[in-house]
């Protein structure tokens, strides 16, 4: 691109600056007695479906305008269709926003055919809450620590598409472990209720955030072991829980299960289609980031029972950029893990 005199470029500086200072009155003029469509990348009654709700309670009122927020749940392939519709159908007007699934950011590894959108492209609104992933037995599993998942097998329920199907076989690929999924499921309350049932032994990933909120009774009442997490580092609630990390055997390996780990920093993002006006864009980046110290927003994730820790969309940006800039070897070698087929229930 030619560059821009250095008359002109403070000029078109200036113009920018302007336009974002006038964006508060614009927005507000946009937005009075609109409706703001927010898809739910989920099924009812799932922890994104549930955030999703409690986001749409708080997100009109720190919006200039108010605008009315409505859930649309929009469940398929972990999110997939959602992301797809937000980026080729949706209006770039500003009124239409997803909560999607924390594997969207690695899915043109996974499932290159089926993603239809540019990571990089998408308007990154924030992210709701980062998380760590959980290995759990259930109490009556012989499993009870990390090694046993290295010596015996562990039937685990899975979603396909979705962390409890990738994960174990991940760990599967990587560090040894010999989980045996069962997958079908949707989502993690089902996998509980086959736990309970003994249809299966355990879980290879729920969040931690999510499981200690829904299932108290389970750590209460030792019905689960906790065997192995996964995340970047260590939860602060678990520190002498074994890390997934802890068991990589180099460092090609290692590469690999930390691209995969990186995704879960931005476990809970907010899009918006491509090509939104600038200053809407910027007026809904600083309601998200305006969660982070809303009370009443937070007083009602705790009254929900929900885990949130908000951080704005310039912040996403860096670790979508991360993502995007995987070196061409790891991004392969994760991708070909998936190729092995599974047991389907």
């Amino acid at each position: 691109m030619p560059k821009l005199s250095a008359r002109v470029a403070p000029l078109v500086g200036a113009a920018v600056l302007a336009l974002l200072a006038c964006a508060p009155a614009l927005a507000a003029e946009f937005y009075a007695g609109k409706q703001i469509t927010f898809i739910a990348g989920s099924g009812v009654g799932g922890g994104y479906d549930l955030l999703a709700r409690l986001t749409a309670r708080h997100l009109g009122r720190l919006i200039p305008g108010h605008p009315t927020v409505i859930v649309q749940n929009l469940p398929a392939a972990g999110s997939l269709l959602a992301t797809n519709q937000i980026y080729n159908t949706a209006p770039k007007d500003g009124t239409t926003i997803a909560l999607i699934q924390r594997g969207m950011p690695l899915a043109r590894l996974i499932n290159p055919a089926g993603v239809h959108f540019e990571l990089e492209k998408l308007s990154w609104l924030g992210n709701l809450a980062s998380e760590t992933g959980l290995v759990l037995a259930w109490h009556t599993a012989p499993h009870r620590t990390a090694h046993d998942l290295l010596a015996q097998e562990l039937i685990v329920g899975g979603q396909t598409g979705v962390d409890p199907e990738i994960t174990p076989r991940l760990y599967n690929s990587l560090i040894g472990t010999r989980f045996r999924i069962v997958t079908g499921y949707n989502g993690t309350a089902e996998i509980a209720l086959a736990m309970e049932r003994g249809e299966v032994q355990g879980i290879a990933d729920w969040s931690w955030a999510s499981f200690k909120k829904q299932r108290p009774d389970w750590l209460r009442d030792k019905k689960v072991t906790l065997l192995m997490q996964g995340a970047l580092q260590r939860d602060r609630d678990l520190p002498e829980l074994p890390s997934a990390l802890d068991f990589v055997a180099n460092d090609a390996d290692r590469k690999v299960m930390e691209l995969f780990f990186t995704q879960k920093t931005i476990a809970r993002p907010v899009i918006a289609p491509p090509g939104i006006p600038p200053e809407r864009l910027a007026t809904l980046r600083a309601a998200f980031a305006a969660l982070a110290t809303d009370r009443d927003f937070l007083a009602d994730a705790e009254k929900s029972g929900l885990d949130v820790a908000p951080v704005s969309g310039e912040a996403v940006d860096k670790v979508v950029a991360l993502i995007a800039g995987t070196p061409a070897e790891v991004a392969e070698r994760f991708g070909k893990i998936f190729a092995p087929p599974i047991q389907s229930r």
